[in-house]
């Protein structure tokens, strides 16, 4: 696995772990400072992400998530995603092709994304991934925009998880894609 996947599968499950646990921690009555320290730095960082309004976000135990019902779905669905697409088994270029990595090195042409140049085909595709997966959030804002009613938080919650799905994919489709076109050297 790249050091990119393995960062991002990483970061996206300790966050998944991170958000419910910082409200257990700010629902005890005494919490020890690292505890408090911890509570806090949660919040901040979820403070400089998300709106954090109280009634578009879930109470676990007696406290507020971090983040909104949406951030959280954004979040969870990330997480759930990059577990799942690196448990899953990568497709591996044949080793007696010594032309392989000619012929599959992408051209690099057109939108800028993990470090890297994308084709414009996987930037066109990249784009409409993203595109089509914040298509049910759009969707709740237009509805509470027009009606003036906000939809319930698990609606919400339902609507961010494609973006967080779509997002991983794409991180770690384009980490494997880069580590194609990339390969280690092989010391003979």
């Amino acid at each position: 696995m790249s050091a990119l996947r393995a960062a991002f599968v990483a970061a996206s499950a300790a966050w998944a772990v991170i958000l419910p646990l910082a409200p257990y921690l700010a629902s005890r009555p005494h919490a020890s400072p690292a505890g408090t320290a911890f509570v806090v730095a949660v919040y901040g960082i979820g403070g400089l992400i998300c709106h954090q309004l109280p009634e578009r976000s879930y109470r676990l135990w007696t406290a507020q998530m971090p983040v909104c019902a949406r951030c959280a779905g954004i979040y969870f669905g990330a997480a759930i995603a990059a577990i799942a697409l690196a448990a899953a088994p990568l497709k591996r270029r044949p080793a007696n092709d010594a032309a392989a990595p000619l012929k599959r090195r992408p051209t690099y042409e057109g939108l800028a994304v993990v470090g890297h140049r994308l084709s414009g085909a996987n930037a066109n595709a990249s784009r409409d991934t993203l595109i089509i997966s914040a298509l049910p959030t759009l969707l709740t804002l237009v509805y509470e925009w027009t009606t003036g009613h906000m939809p319930a938080n698990g609606i919400r919650f339902a609507a961010g998880a494609p973006i967080g799905v779509a997002v991983a994919w794409l991180v770690i489709r384009h980490a494997h894609d880069d580590r194609r076109a990339h390969p280690e050297p092989v010391e003979g």
